[in-house]
């Protein structure tokens, strides 16, 4: 080993010493030239070591392959497969076995030349175990610089993602601040991203001071559900609009969780669905009302059913009448010239007959007019004149049930824009539950009349009939709800009702008592 004087004075305080101090050189050959060997030359060759000069002089390995091996070779070191070969160095001060065998490393310690150290497998291990965590360390940054490039991949990819979806996206912390939002979310909402981030989505959303599902439980927070459930949710929610205007959205949370698998964020994704919406409900307020003008047809022809047998007796009777008066006076011209008693009979007998036959034109053109299927036309009626054109046809049918019938009729029209047709069956099928109700006679009242406070149309049909209970009256609106035997009703009269009221912008209302009778109060909104 090898001393190198640096000619140099120790001084207290001078920052240059360590540099100045004596340096050691020694030289080591290394017996085993694998993946050790090549971690320690390339360690030696890419370290320096201030205090002490190692050169390596010589390698030896039986493969001529090993990595060490090689590698010595490249940086002109001596290389052998013998390793006797390397006890005739010159100035060589020790040998690194790292072959890691027992037999090998007496064999050098028996061998080898006076005054020559042999490093041996403890000192091995350790440039093993140096190489290893090298290696590891290596692994492990290659791992750290992968898993970086991936966030950062996955973070651009993700930022690329939300700033250019259609689709309005932000995202929250649970406790419902916003820390992320993109511009068609900013769009959505009218605001700036410096108004947004941070702020609560519900006060940027819906202008609430406390979450929707707190100050409105039937608002359902599609985020709420998704802390509670760690999944998905979906809703449709009406916000208020840029313009005023209310807007519908399409919206679906889902949760961003950590590695323990607990919700940590919450991606919301927005989607205006307004004019999708406004079609659909369009369409299918189309279907519903024809599908109710359909059923409104039938239910007529099911009410032509129930007058036609009443009609025909009230028709039969003048007809009779009118024939006995024909055969009268008939008789009386045939006897010879009447005189003037008989001619005042005749008059008089003359005008009960156009009377009466007035009275039959009118139920049969009522009928004609009741069964023939028209369009559906919203126009402007009365409805005073609705009501009577019912009264019309079912004034009979109070005679043969002993009904008493008084109507009270605003004396200034009712006027709204309606469909006559739909209102027609609405208070034809009110006055046959109530003619139905009191089968043993009693009395019924329709009065009609005009509100100012708002302006609306206040029809009420009063019976005196059994009532309906209380425990039912919130189903009798269900199509083929019905407490008739079978056979008896098809239980669809008081939805077509409720449909009809509601079509006309209107609302119905309820009053009964068993034993009493039933008041049903009709209320629609007039031009």
């Amino acid at each position: 080993m090898e001393k190198k004087n640096q000619n140099s004075e120790y001084h207290p305080g001078n920052s240059t010493f360590l540099s100045d101090v004596m340096a050691f050189s020694i030289n080591l050959a290394i017996v085993g030239g694998g993946r050790t060997c090549k971690f320690f030359l390339e360690l030696l060759r890419s370290e320096s070591f201030p205090l002490l000069n190692i050169n390596i002089v010589g390698v030896c390995d039986i493969d001529p392959t090993a990595q060490g091996l090689v590698l010595a070779k490249e940086m002109g070191i001596y290389t052998t497969n013998n390793f006797h070969d390397l006890f005739k160095i010159d100035k060589l001060d020790s040998i690194i076995e790292l072959t890691g065998s027992r037999e090998v490393l007496l064999e050098i310690v028996r061998l080898r030349p006076k005054g020559v150290g042999v490093l041996e497998h403890n000192i091995g291990r350790l440039l093993r175990n140096l190489f290893n965590i090298n290696q590891r360390l290596k692994s492990t940054e290659q791992d750290l610089k992968s898993t970086e490039h991936e966030l950062i991949s996955e973070k651009m990819f993700s930022e690329f993602l939300i700033q250019q979806s259609t689709a309005a996206i932000v995202i929250l912390e649970t406790d419902f601040t916003i820390v992320e939002a993109n511009d068609a979310y900013l769009q959505a909402v009218n605001k700036s991203k410096e108004e947004v981030i941070g702020a609560y989505c519900y006060k940027i959303s819906h202008h609430l001071d406390i979450p929707c599902s707190s100050s409105h439980p039937e608002i359902r927070c599609p985020m709420v559900e998704t802390l509670r459930t760690g999944m998905n949710a979906h809703v449709i929610h009406e916000h208020p609009g840029p313009d005023g205007k209310p807007t519908y959205c399409n919206m679906t949370t889902y949760p961003i969780k950590n590695q323990e698998g607990e919700v940590v964020r919450i991606i919301e994704f927005w989607r205006d669905i307004t004019e999708e919406f406004s079609n659909r409900w369009d369409k299918r307020m189309g279907e519903l009302k024809s599908d109710l003008q359909k059923l409104v047809q039938e239910d007529r022809m099911i009410s032509l059913g129930k007058l036609a047998a009443s009609c025909a007796h009230e028709i039969n009777n003048p007809i009779q009448g009118l024939l006995t008066f024909s055969y009268y006076m008939q008789d009386i011209l045939a006897e010879g010239k009447p005189d003037s008693e008989d001619l005042e009979n005749f008059k008089s007998h003359l005008s009960l007959m156009s009377t009466e036959l007035e009275r039959c034109g009118n139920i049969v053109s009522g009928l004609l007019s009741f069964s023939r299927e028209s369009s559906l036309e919203y126009k402007g009626i009365d409805l005073n004149e609705v009501i009577e054109s019912v009264l019309t046809l079912t004034r009979h049918k109070f005679k043969f049930r002993d009904i008493q019938l008084s109507t009270q009729l605003s004396p200034e029209p009712l006027m709204l824009e309606g469909d006559t047709n739909q209102l027609q069956q609405c208070f034809l099928n009110l006055i046959f539950n109530a003619i139905e109700a009191m089968p043993k006679g009693g009395q019924l009242s329709i009065v009609s009349k005009l509100e100012d406070t708002p302006k609306n149309a206040r029809i009420e049909i009063r019976d005196t009939g059994y009532g309906i209970p209380e425990e039912i009256q919130g189903h009798i609106y269900d199509p083929f709800f019905t407490t008739k035997r079978e056979g008896e009703g098809t239980g669809l009269g008081l939805s077509i009702v409720y449909g009809v009221v509601k079509n006309h912008r209107g609302k119905i209302k309820i009053d009964s008592t068993v034993g009493e009778g039933t008041s049903f109060v009709l209320n629609f909104p007039t031009l």
